[in-house]
C-alpha cells in the first residue's frame, strides 16, 4: 500500500503548483487552468495539495464548492491512507 502515499503526495505537490500557477495567471491575465483540471488533480489523490494550494495562495477561497469539496477530498483521502496503512 505504499504506492498509495507515493500517489497521494505526488498528485498534491502537481495539484499545489497548479493552483499557484492559475492564481498569478489570474493576478497577470493570463491564460487559466480550466476548473475541470483543477478538480481532476484533486480527486485523482491531489486533495491535500489543492486544499493546500488554495488556503496558501487564497485562490478558489470565494467558491464555495472548492472551500467545501478540495477539504472534503483531502479528509477522504488522508483517512484512506491512515486505514490502509494501519
Amino acid at each position: 500500500m505504499e504506492y498509495m502515499w507515493i500517489i497521494v503526495v505526488g498528485m498534491s505537490i502537481a495539484a499545489l503548483f497548479t493552483m499557484r500557477h492559475d492564481k498569478r495567471q489570474a493576478q497577470k491575465g493570463g491564460q487559466r487552468i480550466p476548473e475541470k483540471t483543477l478538480w481532476l488533480l484533486a480527486i485523482l489523490g491531489g486533495g491535500p495539495g489543492a486544499y493546500a494550494g488554495m488556503q496558501m495562495f487564497r485562490h478558489k477561497t470565494k467558491h464555495t464548492s472548492f472551500r467545501i469539496g478540495f477539504l472534503m477530498l483531502a479528509v477522504a483521502q488522508l483517512f484512506l491512507l491512515v486505514y490502509l496503512y494501519n
